[in-house]
């Protein structure tokens, strides 16, 4: 047994005794009235020791209370009519308002509040709400205006006030009646136990470990493709797309499941026995004699690592093969130890060596044949694909927004040895599921954006694991270059990536988790009245997680949930639509889903024509870049159509009329990647004629001599031939992806108008100092 599952079963014991012992010591204590009236609604029973094994801590956590928004309570006129006016007499309601505000100031009354579950903030929020009940309902119930008379007769007490202020407490705040059964919902620290299928059976675990190109993946799906009935489960379509082609191929009857796509083999629409799925739309409940979970790294991922816990936990196969790097490796078999599984650990060594220079390229001039220059953004895309074939080289773009079809084409365009084309400019795209005959990787920018664990976007160094990632595309084992090379693009950033790649890679600690459709539809009944946003706001609030777990990020799921709010769906549906994959940054995309969405409540299926109409179809070739983007955007919504018809066939009917006009939108989008050169210059046509005009100059400039033609190569003192690239602040921000050229124009014109006002009251201050000087040598003289 490891040290580290000594330590972490002996922490796990020790969350065991310390409830029961803070318990015995309780026992001798004095108890509150508060805890009488807990003891009395649960009563002391035998501890559940599968609770305390996996809990981090022996006390839930307190609630968020910023959260839990009141109900506004409707002005119903009560049962009994005016019957507590009739009994005693009509209420003075400045005499009631002096009454209730000295309820208010009471510490007895707070504290008791307090334990009921109002903190001071919900405490204030109830009182106001209550004050506001009392003085402007017209009747009173009969019960609360009496107790209310007789106090104001001095035949009461002012405490009296509180069992009724605390029932309009739980009425505007009704999570405050449920709050136990709530916190039992959200309890996610034994996720194992919410799949019974697979834990009734015994499974074997096989971790393939190695580094990019090592052939653990290659010899998982061997064993993949030699089973009676399989499962493959990947994180990009692509991947997915690539494993169906290959079974296939292989004579192995293979389907492919997608969350936009559904492929059958068997012409009668019969599932064949082999499937290739992406890792979201995997089957828990269906039983499968091997299963492969690829990149079980991303197990982590702030937003989708749920994933990849529900397949390593849920998935029902006899054989789980577990492929991805070796800083996984203890964490998973921690990971199964609580499901009493072993594992079994083949490590590969990668196939092709891959080295760092140790220069970098520092000028586009610089570029060879098989070169890859990785980019962090599309406008760094859009800029260097601009510079190079400015300087009379082809070269072919991918990035992650798009189509899948038109990554594949350029992907071929780069590695077919008789086309022209030897260059590719790329994100971090390539780090996954393209096969690319690339010899050296070159880093324009080792700068990032990232989302980290609280959604926000921030610029952060490339882990070492990404760095990896993306380097090991150099030199692959199947294509022509049989050793890599890895650089960067200015002389600065070198001995930086140097550093990144001579550390190890981080160990998995933590994986994710993400509250169910059946978890949120139990807190809906308890909270009938709170939006859907909401009650994941609570849920996650609530939520005890074990030391190995973490809730994924849900900021998306609460962006859709808030569009979408005043659209009146049931539950169900509404967190359908909220789990779309959808890019947020695109207007028309997030507009799209608005009117899919609005039409869908209608109970108006949405036909072809509708969508026709909506995306404006036909639609023409892209004439700048502007409109490339947009096609983009287009080709998501049909995406998002497809995504919704495989789960609401009856209300998106027409899928495989949408999926040919897709494709042929693939094609479209095509057609303006190849000539992305044309459509930036039409873009920006004076900034490409300048750059043109500069490439002639450094055609024409003599070997060796340092020359200012190329815009990209330049900057601080150290980078590069080339183009001297004004060092300033502003222009690192700009090619950091910090700043755009029009955000920059903008701080420059606010920044300039600032120094005017500065001047202009600088002048007015020196001005009147000079006068007042003036005026007190006068005085002085007199």
């Amino acid at each position: 047994m490891s040290v580290n599952r000594c330590l972490r079963l002996f922490s796990r014991l020790q969350s065991h005794i310390n409830p029961r012992t803070a318990r015995i010591a309780a026992g001798s204590s004095p108890e509150s009235p508060a805890s009488v009236l807990l003891h009395k609604q649960h009563p002391a029973g035998p501890v559940d020791p599968c609770r305390h094994a996996s809990s981090s801590s022996s006390s839930p956590k307190p609630p968020d209370t910023s959260l839990f928004v009141p109900i506004s309570l409707k002005a119903n006129y009560p049962a009994d009519g005016s019957v507590g006016a009739e009994l005693t007499q009509p209420l003075d309601k400045n005499e009631l308002l002096k009454i209730l505000n000295r309820f208010y100031r009471k510490k007895e009354v707070q504290k008791l509040a307090a334990d009921h579950g109002l903190d001071a903030r919900l405490f204030h929020q109830a009182f106001i709400s209550f004050r506001k009940y009392v003085l402007e309902m017209t009747t009173l119930t009969a019960d609360l205006h009496i107790i209310l008379s007789d106090i104001c007769c001095g035949a009461g007490h002012i405490d009296d006030i509180y069992p009724y202020f605390m029932r309009h407490a739980k009425q505007i705040f009704p999570m405050l009646d449920c709050m136990d059964d709530l916190r039992k919902i959200s309890d996610l620290r034994v996720p194992a136990n919410w799949y019974p299928d697979a834990r009734a059976m015994q499974r074997k675990v096989i971790f393939h470990a190695g580094p990019t190109n090592s052939g653990k993946t290659y010899h998982a799906i061997q064993r993949y493709l030699t089973a009676k009935s399989g499962v493959y489960c990947g994180p990009l379509k692509l991947l997915a797309h690539e494993i169906f082609e290959k079974s296939n191929n292989a004579g192995v009857r293979c389907d492919l499941v997608t969350g936009e796509e559904r492929t059958f083999m068997d012409l009668e629409g019969r599932t064949s026995d082999h499937v290739a799925c992406t890792i979201e739309m995997c089957s828990v409940t269906t039983p499968y004699e091997v299963a492969v979970i690829d990149e079980i790294q991303m197990i982590r991922d702030p937003s989708r690592g749920w994933a990849w816990t529900r397949a390593l936990l849920g998935l029902c196969a006899e054989e789980i093969h577990v492929c991805g790097e070796p800083a996984a490796i203890e964490f998973i078999r921690e990971l199964m130890y609580t499901t009493g599984e072993e594992v079994e650990v083949n490590t590969y060594q990668r196939l092709t060596p891959f080295s760092i220079l140790d220069q970098a390229v520092e000028s586009l001039d610089n570029l060879r044949p098989g070169d890859c220059i990785v980019c962090f953004s599309k406008t760094d895309i859009y800029s260097i694909s601009r510079q190079i074939e400015a300087r009379g080289v082809q070269c072919a773009v991918i990035y992650g927004s798009l189509p899948p079809g038109t990554k594949l084409s350029q992907a071929k365009k780069f590695n077919d040895p008789d086309d022209p084309c030897k260059i590719l400019v790329a994100t971090d795209a390539i780090g996954m599921g393209l096969n690319l005959s690339i010899k050296r990787i070159i880093f324009n920018s080792l700068m990032k954006p990232n989302v980290n664990e609280k959604g926000e976007k921030q610029m952060e160094t490339i882990s070492t694991s990404q760095a990896l990632q993306i380097a090991g595309r150099a030199g692959r084992f199947s294509s022509k270059f049989k050793e890599g090379q890895v650089t960067t693009m200015y002389r600065d950033d070198l001995p930086v990536l140097k550093e990144i790649l001579s550390h190890s890679v981080e160990p998995i600690e933590t994986a994710g988790l993400h509250p169910t459709a059946e978890q949120i539809e139990m807190f809906a009944y308890h909270l009938p009245d709170a939006t859907l946003s909401n009650l994941i706001d609570i849920f996650v609030s609530l939520s005890q997680v074990d030391g190995m777990y973490f809730v994924c990020n849900i900021d998306d799921f609460k962006f859709l949930a808030d569009m979408i709010q005043h659209i009146p769906l049931n539950l169900r549906s509404r967190y359908v639509f909220c789990t779309a994959p959808i890019n947020k940054k695109q207007p028309f995309v997030c507009t799209s889903f608005l009117k899919f969405a609005r039409q869908f409540s209608r109970d108006e299926p949405l036909t072809f024509d509708w969508v026709c109409r909506h995306v404006s179809w036909p639609l023409a070739p892209p004439k700048n870049i502007k409109d490339l983007v947009h096609l983009e955007a287009v080709h998501d919504v049909l995406d998002l159509y497809l995504w919704l018809s495989y789960r609401f066939m009856d209300m998106f009917p027409d899928t495989h009329l949408v999926r040919d006009i897709q494709h042929e939108l693939d094609d479209i989008i095509q057609q303006g990647v190849r000539n992305i050169t044309g459509l930036i210059k039409a873009t920006d046509p004076t900034n490409t004629d300048q750059l043109q005009t500069q490439s002639n100059k450094h055609n024409q400039a003599a070997s060796g001599r340092r020359s200012g033609s190329s815009s990209l190569s330049g900057g601080r003192g150290h980078r590069g031939s080339g183009q001297k690239m004004d060092s300033s602040l502003g222009s690192r921000l700009v090619r950091d992806g910090l700043l755009t050229s029009d955000l920059l124009q903008q701080l420059q014109r606010e920044w300039s108008k600032d120094q005017k006002q500065e001047f202009t009251s600088q002048s007015t201050f020196n001005m009147e100092h000079h006068n007042n000087n003036s005026t007190v040598r006068r005085k002085k003289k007199k």
